[in-house]
């Protein structure tokens, strides 16, 4: 890492996306952003509605980190079993990696029914107990063991798996089928072309990276922001039509022309939004394997549509044109970047006013449980109540990698 190249790998880590997202948040307010103003004196109404909404949902404030475990089966934390502490922590990478990385979209029309209790789930929660079941009936596994995820196995992956598991027919469309698949053939090759992260004793699985991470704790502690770098390092060439710059894949970073920098990072976002998420997802196996997961807070708030709606939706940010909200935007668009940007900064400046409202400590109400108390289903309510669809404040072109 030298060169021109050193300012491009600095952009894979959480204090950068932290540092551009509050220099783009301040340029906004200055007015320095186009397409956007903010009204800070509106933060307090963003915070008082996440008070009201977590009180809601966590009445004893107990509340559990925002992570993929809370979508699945009954939203409890039930990790895989496991001969020992470090194969259940294999198992539980295994099976949440892989669950993530199925996110996106699952469109309008798709319904999950859960084959025990026959309950119908749509969205994140259908596409999370989806996922799970294939995990555990051994769709990804070549070994007696079902409850693992090979890389073998997702490299020579066809449709018809995903398409059965996710209960897929003509009267039951699933967006994107075709890129899911795609992504885990992607990232199966990746599995098997980095032996150094995903090599176990038995065969390279995606929960090869849980060994690496023990490896790296000093003492039994693992800072946050270190389990974020190993997941830009490792899953970072999954990604297609991301941007690629020196041989550096960036994955969740776009363009923006109020970032200035004199070096190759010009211009550059970093938003790592599911990166990030996943190493939230971590957090708790790694802590059930007996290592202490510190400086939590190092990770960001995630740039996502629930949470950006949240604060267009409270009037903490405006469009400037009003019609913008009626055109379509890509991803890439500047004024979607500023807007994720932003998100994350605003995050920062809502915790403290969240907390105070809580009567909770920082340590003791990391962003982690904010995003969950939290801002991302205040964001849901408050999209309910504006729009008849409950989607973002506007219309996103996404392959579903993001959001």
């Amino acid at each position: 890492m030298h060169g021109s190249s050193e300012p491009l790998h600095g952009l894979l880590n959480a204090a950068a996306v932290r540092e551009r997202a509050h220099e783009m948040l301040d340029i906004a307010i200055g007015g320095g952003v186009e397409g956007w103003t903010v009204d800070p004196g509106r933060l307090g109404a963003a915070a008082e509605l996440t008070a009201a909404v977590t009180r809601e949902r966590y009445p004893d404030l107990d509340i559990p980190f925002h992570a993929r475990w809370r979508h699945f089966v009954a939203g409890e934390t039930v990790f895989p079993s496991g001969a020992g502490p470090a194969a259940r922590a294999r198992a539980a990478f295994d099976l949440v990696i892989l669950s993530v990385l199925l996110d996106a979209g699952a469109g309008p029309g798709w319904r999950y029914r859960e084959p025990v209790s026959g309950a119908i789930l749509s969205r994140s929660e259908g596409l999370a107990v989806a996922s799970q079941w294939l995990f555990e009936a051994g769709a990804f596994s070549t070994d007696p063991d079902p409850q693992r995820v090979e890389g073998a196995v997702l490299a020579d992956l066809g449709p018809g798996i995903l398409a059965a598991g996710f209960q897929v027919s003509d009267s039951n469309p699933l967006l994107g089928l075709e890129g899911r698949t795609a992504l885990l053939r992607r990232l199966g090759a990746q599995v098997l072309a980095r032996p150094d992260l995903f090599a176990t004793a038995d065969a390279p699985r995606l929960g090869g990276l849980y060994d690496v991470l023990a490896a790296r704790a000093d003492g039994g502690r693992l800072p946050a922001p270190a389990v974020l770098e190993l997941l830009l390092e490792a899953l970072g060439p999954i990604w297609a039509d991301r941007l690629v710059i020196d041989g550096v894949a960036l994955g969740d970073c776009w363009r923006h022309p109020a970032i200035r920098r004199s070096d190759a990072s010009d211009g550059l976002v970093p938003l790592h939004k599911l990166s990030q998420w996943l190493a939230y997802s971590l957090i708790e196996p790694l802590e059930a394997a007996g290592i202490r997961v510190v400086d939590i807070d190092g990770l960001t708030g995630l740039a996502e549509y629930r949470n950006g709606g949240l604060f267009v939706d409270t009037g903490v940010l405006r469009l400037a044109d009003p019609a913008a909200a009626d055109r379509p935007h890509q991803v890439s668009d500047p004024l979607i970047v500023g807007w994720r940007a932003m998100t994350i900064a605003l995050l920062d400046r809502l915790a403290p006013k969240v907390r105070e409202r809580l009567g909770v400590s920082e340590e003791n109400f990391p962003l982690a449980r904010m995003l969950e108390g939290g801002t991302w289903s205040a964001g849901r309510q408050i999209a309910a109540k504006l729009r008849a669809d409950g989607g973002p404040p506007f219309t996103i072109i996404s392959d579903g990698t993001v959001f």
